[in-house]
């Protein structure tokens, strides 16, 4: 460990700098290296880092409840492939009039049978009630 003074000394005899590694440790990590090199070096980590990360999209599916099952099957289809592409996918069980004041088992009853027909491995969240009807977000297995 060393003051500060003379850990500059010593950057300076070598012709290098004297960079503050991690501030909130106690005492304070400091280095002599080119800074130079060192931004660069941090900036090329967190360029690889951001292009590892993938966003996840959450793509939105609507049915309604007289959706014939050629139409959720084509919408089954549709949502395989986004959740083999790994988004999210929110369902909604679109209600017009009346039907909003249908009893709720029924109207769970056909989201349930619209997640049967998808043959992707998801999980699902709670089916919420909505301004508009039901909803849900399912999301491929990890």
């Amino acid at each position: 460990m060393l003051s500060l003074q003379k850990a500059l000394e010593a950057a300076q005899e070598v012709g290098l700098d004297l960079v503050e590694i991690s501030p909130t440790a106690n005492p304070p990590v400091a280095k002599i290296m080119d800074s130079g090199k060192y931004f660069y070096e941090q900036e090329k980590k967190s360029r690889q880092a951001t292009k590892k990360r993938k966003e996840v999209e959450i793509k939105s599916i609507r049915i309604g409840i007289g959706t014939g099952i050629h139409d959720l099957e084509l919408k089954a289809k549709q949502s395989t492939e986004f959740l083999k592409t790994g988004n999210k996918i929110k369902i909604d069980l679109a209600l017009r009039g009346r039907e909003k004041y249908l009893d709720r088992k029924f109207l769970e009853e056909r989201i349930r049978r619209f997640l049967s027909i998808i043959p992707h491995q998801f999980t699902e969240e709670p089916i919420k009630k909505g301004p508009r009807g039901l909803n849900l977000i399912i999301e491929p297995k990890k």
